[in-house]
């Protein structure tokens, strides 16, 4: 009998698991409160006082985390729990993990290493589209300078064979 109680009682369990799994836009919103409390901490151990620019800046900066991290973040579904990652150095770091309807986002240092990693990532593409540009370009202009070379040199030899011609009658 108490077997039998024991298997109910885990077969209920893991029947509201399924059923209180939370959705991604749960993860996000979670996410964007830990990251929205992040910039404040951050503002305030710099220093910044909190007045209308203050707080348009944390918004703008808030807005662009949360382009990143929705660019970035990952769910993962293991129909009794969630968890959202994102890949940082070729690795996934967890960030939250979901059950019973809540979402538990981990600490902050792990999501400033996600965010500057982020960044970082952001800037180095930007930068090597900025190279492949300069590099493109450059390729152009030693193109169009061989083009020119060509073109200077087919005009002198139509040139020299003009005064051959010339010189033969």
């Amino acid at each position: 009998m108490k077997k039998l109680l024991t298997i109910v009682i885990i077969l209920g369990v893991a029947i509201l698991m399924t059923q209180t799994v939370p959705d991604k836009k749960a993860h996000r919103e979670a996410m964007m409160k830990a990251i929205k409390e992040y910039v404040d901490e951050e503002a305030e151990s710099k220093g910044i006082k909190d007045n209308g620019i203050s707080r348009f800046g944390k918004g703008v900066v808030t807005k662009a985390i949360e382009g990143v991290l929705s660019a970035k973040l990952k769910e993962s579904n293991y129909y009794l729990f969630n968890t959202t990652h994102i890949k940082m150095k070729e690795k996934n770091q967890l960030l939250s993990l979901g059950l019973f309807g809540q979402v538990i986002t981990f600490n902050k240092g792990m999501l400033r290493d996600a965010l500057e990693e982020a960044a970082q990532e952001k800037a180095e593409e930007k930068a090597a589209r900025k190279q492949q540009k300069a590099d493109a370009k450059a390729e152009k202009r030693r193109l169009k300078e061989e083009a020119k070379a060509e073109k200077k040199r087919l005009k002198e030899e139509k040139k020299k064979e003009r005064e051959a011609l010339k010189n033969q009658q």
